[in-house]
């Protein structure tokens, strides 16, 4: 049975630039692409990609410039002008790692080892979060809403500080956790009357009706509930959704994805596993309690699962995904006909990356097609398991172990061996300067230099320290 279509409310695809953040020509052909596409908003996370300025300028990113201001500007020019609203999202307690990493920031961690949680209970880490909110909203002209993060928030009522507000008697982690979002909103409620808040809402799934409806952030402040499995327990998401609403909560905000969420390291996402999600939210959609106001579903596209965890699926390996998506939203099922429209939005033969092909040349329905072809060319030759276990392999492991390579070696085996690494490592090479190629064209130098020191360099290594080994080892050479 088909579902609906997804009800009134925004579809905002998020861009996550706290890894691979796109030059700022390549965002503008995002955009334009996001909106052909059906989106009609942006859920922008700069973290250090934001221009801070004084005390927090420290804030700002060292592998590359972060954006200036007249560019986070005109980014908002080009989305107004497609009819997109632009929602910042600005971490204020959990997933701080870009600013608690920082050594004047370590004493406004919760604990030590915890670079992501802030301590709320310090006066200056809420003067930082206060500043960052204030930067952000000033270089945002017109801004209406406002996502605060809040997820996650790890290792919360472990510090000594906390330790000691908890052993006053009724108090909890639950409401130390609600107080530091109190105090957030009630200040962007003060100084932006009309700013619509979202948070995140995982912190609160266990939490009462009593709880929350006592929080003080009811009525301040919009829960964006996220599941991105393909297999979202509908049933149970409906039943939080009724739990917030009647904790007092009739505004919320649902979250998808469309990449970045199979693996901390995936490199090519699949389309099929991200529909299946967007189905699930329809059913979830479809099912709500009456009285919600469905304020609209962001689609997440995580870049990295948290700031110091390595790249996951670029965005133009994810664009396919995202068009499936969008279209499986819009028409509330992912039929042949459906698929062939995100297939024609794209001008490719497939919304399967590693089958995409094309149907006709025309760069701009596909912004990104070379290096998400490039991509998706040598992330299959890395996955080869004969590559990727080569010194383990029968050859390497029977004639050219530690042993060997320190004594006496199999000449005839031995230029076997040699022979199929030099193979792997030139195809590998070939194939990893198309990528760089490519992605240096949209992406700065050091997304690039990261991304082939994460998932290709670990894969070349133990193949040229074969190379090398044989280079310098005796062999048995018969008269």
């Amino acid at each position: 049975m088909n579902n609906p279509p997804w009800p009134n409310g925004k579809k905002v695809v998020h861009l996550d630039l706290k890894g691979a953040p796109p030059k700022v020509e390549y965002i503008y052909q995002l955009i334009e692409c996001f909106s052909r596409l059906g989106a009609d908003g942006l859920l922008v996370e700069y973290e250090d990609m934001f221009p801070y300025e004084g005390e927090l300028t420290l804030l700002q990113a060292t592998a590359q410039p972060a954006y200036s201001r007249d560019q986070i500007l005109s980014i908002q020019k080009v989305a107004k002008s497609k009819g997109m609203e632009i929602i910042p999202l600005v971490q204020t307690f959990g997933h701080m790692e870009f600013v608690l990493k920082h050594r004047p920031m370590w004493n406004l961690r919760e604990l030590s080892n915890c670079v992501g949680t802030l301590n709320p209970h310090k006066e200056e880490g809420f003067k930082i979060v206060v500043e960052m909110l204030s930067q952000v909203v000033k270089l945002h002209p017109g801004l209406k809403t406002l996502h605060i993060g809040a997820d996650e928030v790890y290792m919360l009522g472990e510090g000594e500080l906390s330790k000691v507000w908890l052993a006053s008697p009724g108090r909890t982690v639950e409401q130390l956790f609600l107080s530091h979002v109190a105090s957030v909103v009630k200040y962007i409620k003060e100084t932006w009357p009309h700013m619509t808040i979202i948070m995140w809402d995982d912190m609160m799934r266990d939490m009462s009706q009593d709880t929350l409806k006592a929080s003080g952030i009811v009525g301040l402040v919009q829960p964006m509930l996220w599941d991105y499995t393909p297999n979202l327990d509908v049933k149970k998401t409906v039943s939080l959704l009724e739990k917030y609403s009647s904790a007092g909560m009739q505004d919320i905000w649902a979250a998808s994805s469309f990449k970045g969420s199979t693996s901390v390291y995936t490199n090519v996402p699949s389309t099929q596993r991200h529909v299946d999600n967007h189905l699930q939210w329809l059913k979830v959609a479809a099912s709500m309690p009456a009285g919600l106001n469905v304020r609209g579903i962001a689609m997440t596209g995580w870049q990295r699962y948290d700031h110091l965890s390595v790249l996951c699926e670029l965005m133009p390996v994810g664009l396919p995904s995202l068009a499936a998506c969008l279209q499986t939203l819009i028409h509330g099922q992912f039929s042949p006909e459906v698929q062939n429209k995100a297939i024609k939005m794209l001008g490719i033969a497939s919304v399967e990356v590693e089958a995409m092909g094309s149907t006709f040349e025309d760069a701009t329905l596909f912004p990104g097609r070379r290096l998400a072809e490039s991509i998706v060319d040598l992330d299959s030759l890395l996955c080869l398991e004969d590559l990727r276990s080569f010194e383990n392999n029968m050859y390497v492991r029977g004639w050219f172990s530690p042993y060997h390579r320190s004594r006496i070696a199999n000449p005839l085996i031995i230029v076997q061996i040699q022979s199929q690494a030099s193979m792997y490592l030139a195809l590998l090479q070939q194939k990893v300067d198309v990528v760089r190629e490519e992605m240096v064209s949209l992406y700065p130098d050091s997304t690039a230099q990261e991304w082939i020191d994460e998932h290709v360099s670990p894969v070349m290594a133990p193949l040229q320290r074969i190379l090398d080994d044989i280079a310098t080892c005796t062999v048995e050479i018969a008269p």
